[in-house]
C-alpha cells in the first residue's frame, strides 16, 4: 500500500526536552525494548482508536467541534501499559467493536491488511526510538470483508526522564483518498503502457520493408486498454480499397470491399476526404449518420468503429479500420492514441510502397539485362544463379551468359561492370550484348576480349568492367578461358576434389583499348565442373579472398547426390548449395552472378564425333590451335593413327584460305564409322566465301610453295572443292581399320 514521509502533525506539543531534567536522554535501542515490553511477538504499535476513551485526558473543547466537522477521531497509546485507546469517532471509522479488539497493540496490528501491518509497525518503532512523528496510509480489513483506507498521524511524548511514555494522535477515514489514488495509479500504469506501445509499435513498424511486412504488424499489434475486435489495413488506388491486410474478418466479408470503389457516404471516405478520424460509438449512431452505407454493416457483429485515415507527405493513401464487438465511447487519450497509431502506419506504408516499386523496378532491370534462359546444348549442362545485394536498388553490374558458338559449342561469360547503381546496369546490358554477338560470330576468345574492351573505351563512360571468358569444346571437353581482371575458374574434378584453376589475365576491360590477351588451354574429364562467379561470393569486408576461395573450395568438394536420385539435376543442387553459403540477403554488400558447367561427356554419334571452329583472317595463332584440337579430337575418338596425316593436310587447307582470301575460314572435321566394317572416315572440310578456286601446280625444286594440293592428292584417300552459294568447300577423306583402345 501506499506510504508517505513521516509528517510533522499540526497542533501537537512538542516532544518534552531531557535538558530541562537534568538526565540524558536514553539511547534508542533501550527505549525500542522498552517499548515492546520484552515480549516476544508484540509488536510497538500505531494508532487507532478501539474502545471509548477511559484515560482522564480527552480532547478539549474548542478542538472537539472542528474535529467532529471533519470526520476526526483521536486516539492515545500508552506504550507502557500497551493500551490503546480511542474516542466514538475513531472507532467508527476503523470500524472496530470490543470482540474483536482488546487495547492491546498486537489486536490492533491484526486488523491491518497484511502487507500494511509490517509498514506500520516500522514507523511506530521508529517514532518510539527517536521520540518523534509518523504517519501512514494502512487498510483494515472489516468482520464481512470489508476494505477500508485509514490514514493517521501520531506523535511520541516523553516522560520526565525522556523515555517514550505515550503516543497521540489522530486519525480519519481516506478510502475515497485512497481510490482516487488508485485510480490516479491504475491511469498512470495505462499511460505508461500505452507510451511503450506507441514505441514499440514505432520500432517494429520501421523494421517492417514491405508492404505485406507493414500489414503484418498492424494487424498484430496489441492495443493497450482496448483490445480491438477486428483490424484492416486498405490503400486507396485510384479511389479504389486494396485490403492489405485484416484480422478479426473473415475473407468473404473483405473481397466485397477489396478492389472496389469507395462509397462517397462511407464513414473510410469521410476520413479520407476530411484527413481526420471518424469515430462511431454505436450501431445506432452509425445507422444515423451514415444511413447509405448501413446495410452490408447491418449484417456484421461489430458495434463501435474508428475509421484512421493513413496521410503521407499531405496526401492521402488508405484507411485503418478499428472495430469493436461492443458500444465503445473512446475517451480523449485513446483517441489520441488510435491518431498516433494511424500516423505511425502511414509513414510506414508510403515507405514500404516506394521500397516495393523500387524493388519491382529493379528486378524488371535486372531481368531485361540478364538472360531471360540458358540454352541447352547436348554434351554440357548448366545452372546459373544471381543474388542482389542487400541495399539500395539491389541492382548492379554484375552479369553472367551462356552462348552458344558455330560448331555446336558453347560460350561462358562471367563479369562486373564498376559500380552499384543503374548507370552500372546500363553499361552492364550493353556490354554483354557486344560481347555475345561476338562470340556468336566465332572470334576466338582472345579476340572476343579486345574487341569488347574497346567497345567499353569507346562509349565513354569512365567505367570499367572485369570479366572472364571461356570457349567450351563441347565434343571433347577443352576450354580456352581468357580473364579480364577478374576471378580465376574453380573447377570440380570428377572424384570430388576442388583446385582453383590459374588463368592468364590482363588488364580490365575499357582500361587499355589494345590491350591483347593471352588464352589459358585447359581440359575437363566427363563430369567435371567447372565454376565462374563474381567477387561478391568470395570476398566481403569480413572474408578476405583467400579464405572466401578456400570456403568456397570446401562448399563445392562436398558430397553430390547420384544422377537419377533426385527430380532436380545434381548442378541445380550444387548451385544452390553454392549460393547459401553467401552472407544473409540483409547483410549481403555487393550482388552476386554464378555460372556452372558440367561437360557430360560424348555421347556417340556423329555430333559427338566432330569439330567444329572459325577462324579469323588476322589471326593465324588459331590455326596451331585447331591442329592441337584435332590431334586431341582424333585421340579421343581412337583413331590415333590419322593424327600425324589429317593434322598436315588440314594445315595445308586452312593456310589456303586465309593466304588466298580476305575472309574468315570455317573448319570442321567429322568421323563416320560404317556400322558393317566397324570402319571409321574421317573427313575435314574448311569452308571460305572467295570464289577463287586453287590451281593444281607443278612447282620446280626451288619453290618454296605450290605444293598443298600435290600433298592433300598424294596422302588423302579422296579430296574435292564444292561451290557454295557464295565461296566455295575444300575437303579431304582418311580412312582407318576401325576404333583403338584409349
Amino acid at each position: 500500500m501506499a506510504t508517505e514521509p513521516e509528517p510533522q502533525g499540526p497542533g501537537l506539543p512538542p516532544a518534552p526536552s531531557a535538558a530541562g531534567s537534568g538526565r540524558g536522554r536514553p539511547p534508542a535501542q533501550a527505549v525500542r525494548r522498552h517499548a515492546l515490553r520484552g515480549a516476544p511477538g508484540r509488536l510497538a504499535p500505531m494508532v487507532s482508536a478501539g474502545l471509548p476513551t477511559t484515560s482522564g485526558d480527552s480532547t478539549p473543547d474548542w478542538l472537539e467541534p472542528a474535529m467532529a466537522a471533519n470526520g476526526i477521531g483521536s486516539f492515545d497509546w500508552d506504550i507502557r501499559r500497551d493500551v490503546l485507546e480511542g474516542d466514538h469517532r475513531a472507532c467508527a471509522i476503523i470500524g472496530l467493536d470490543k470482540g474483536r479488539f482488546d487495547s492491546s497493540s498486537t489486536s490492533f496490528l491484526s486488523l491491518l491488511h497484511p502487507e500494511d501491518a509490517p509498514v506500520v509497525r516500522r514507523r511506530v518503532e521508529r517514532a518510539v526510538a527517536e521520540l518523534g512523528q509518523c504517519g501512514a496510509y494502512y487498510r483494515t480489513v472489516g468482520p464481512n470483508g470489508s476494505m477500508r483506507a485509514v490514514r493517521f498521524r501520531g506523535r511520541v511524548l516523553a516522560d520526565a526522564f525522556g523515555r517514550a511514555s505515550r503516543m497521540v494522535g489522530f486519525v480519519w477515514d481516506a478510502t475515497v483518498e485512497l481510490h482516487k489514488r488508485d485510480r490516479a495509479d491504475r491511469m498512470a500504469l495505462l499511460r505508461e503502457e500505452r507510451s511503450r506501445f506507441i514505441k514499440e509499435a514505432a520500432r517494429a513498424l520501421s523494421e517492417a520493408v514491405t508492404v505485406r511486412d507493414v500489414a503484418r504488424v498492424f494487424t498484430e499489434l496489441p492495443l493497450p486498454g482496448l483490445p480491438p475486435d477486428g483490424l484492416v489495413l486498405a490503400a486507396q488506388e485510384a479511389g479504389r480499397l486494396q485490403i492489405l491486410g485484416a484480422s478479426g474478418y473473415r475473407p468473404d466479408e473483405m473481397a466485397v470491399y477489396d478492389r472496389s470503389l469507395l462509397p462517397a457516404g462511407h464513414p473510410a471516405a469521410e476520413a479520407i476526404r476530411l484527413r481526420a478520424p471518424v469515430f462511431i460509438a454505436s450501431r445506432e449512431e452509425y445507422r444515423e449518420r451514415y444511413p447509405e452505407t448501413w446495410g452490408p454493416v447491418s449484417d456484421s457483429s461489430r458495434s463501435a468503429w474508428a475509421f484512421l485515415p493513413l496521410v503521407a507527405s499531405g496526401r492521402p493513401i488508405g484507411v485503418c479500420l478499428v472495430s469493436f464487438d461492443d458500444d465503445r465511447e473512446l475517451d480523449a487519450d485513446e483517441r489520441t492514441l488510435l491518431s498516433t497509431l494511424g500516423g505511425l502506419v502511414a509513414q510506414s506504408l508510403a515507405r514500404a510502397r516506394l521500397h516495393d516499386a523500387e524493388h519491382e523496378l529493379a528486378a524488371g532491370l535486372q531481368r531485361v539485362m540478364l538472360p531471360r534462359t540458358v540454352p541447352s546444348i547436348p554434351g554440357v549442362s548448366t545452372a546459373v544463379r544471381y543474388l542482389a545485394a542487400g541495399s539500395g536498388l539491389q541492382i548492379g553490374g554484375d552479369w553472367y551468359d551462356v552462348v552458344p558458338l558455330p560448331g555446336g559449342h558453347v560460350g561462358l561469360v562471367i563479369g562486373d561492370v564498376q559500380g552499384h547503381d543503374v548507370h552500372a546496369a546500363g553499361i552492364m546490358g550493353q556490354l554483354r550484348i557486344a560481347l555475345r554477338a561476338y562470340a556468336a560470330e566465332g572470334h576466338p576468345p582472345a579476340a572476343v576480349m579486345a574487341r569488347a574492351s574497346r567497345f567499353l573505351a569507346d562509349l565513354d563512360t569512365d567505367h570499367f568492367a572485369t570479366c572472364t571468358y571461356a570457349e567450351v569444346n563441347v565434343d571433347y571437353g577443352v576450354v580456352y578461358a581468357v580473364r579480364a581482371g577478374h576471378l580465376d575458374p574453380v573447377v570440380r574434378r570428377a572424384d570430388g576434389s576442388t583446385t582453383v584453376q590459374p588463368v592468364a589475365g590482363g588488364l580490365p576491360l575499357g582500361i587499355a583499348p589494345d590491350e591483347e590477351y593471352r588464352v589459358t588451354r585447359f581440359s575437363l574429364d566427363p563430369g567435371e565442373t567447372v565454376l565462374l562467379c563474381t567477387d561478391g561470393l568470395v570476398e566481403s569486408r569480413t572474408m578476405d579472398l583467400d579464405t572466401g576461395f578456400s570456403r568456397l573450395c570446401h562448399v563445392l568438394s562436398g558430397e553430390l547426390p547420384a544422377r537419377g536420385e533426385s527430380a532436380r539435376d545434381p548442378l541445380e543442387d550444387l548451385a544452390d548449395r553454392v549460393a547459401s553459403q553467401s552472407a544473409d540477403s540483409s547483410e549481403r554488400e555487393d550482388d552476386i552472378a554464378l555460372l556452372l558447367l558440367r561437360w557430360d561427356g560424348p555421347e556417340g554419334g556423329l555430333a559427338a564425333q566432330q569439330l567444329r571452329r572459325r577462324i579469323g583472317q588476322a589471326d593465324l595463332a588459331r590455326i596451331a590451335e585447331v591442329r592441337a584440337e584435332l590431334r586431341d579430337a582424333l585421340r579421343r575418338w581412337g583413331v590415333a593413327d590419322l593424327v600425324d596425316t589429317a593434322e598436315l593436310l588440314a594445315s595445308e587447307l586452312v593456310t589456303n584460305a586465309i593466304r588466298h582470301t580476305d575472309r574468315d575460314a570455317m573448319f570442321t572435321a567429322r568421323l563416320y564409322r560404317e556400322p558393317a566394317t566397324d570402319r571409321a572416315r574421317l573427313r575435314v572440310e574448311v569452308e571460305d566465301e572467295s570464289d577463287l578456286w586453287p590451281t593444281r601446280r607443278t612447282p620446280g625444286e626451288q619453290a618454296s610453295s605450290g605444293r598443298g594440293l600435290m600433298l592433300v592428292e598424294a596422302l588423302s584417300d579422296a579430296w574435292g572443292v564444292e561451290p557454295r552459294g557464295t565461296g566455295k568447300r575444300m575437303w579431304f577423306e582418311l580412312c582407318a581399320a576401325g576404333p583403338e583402345a584409349d
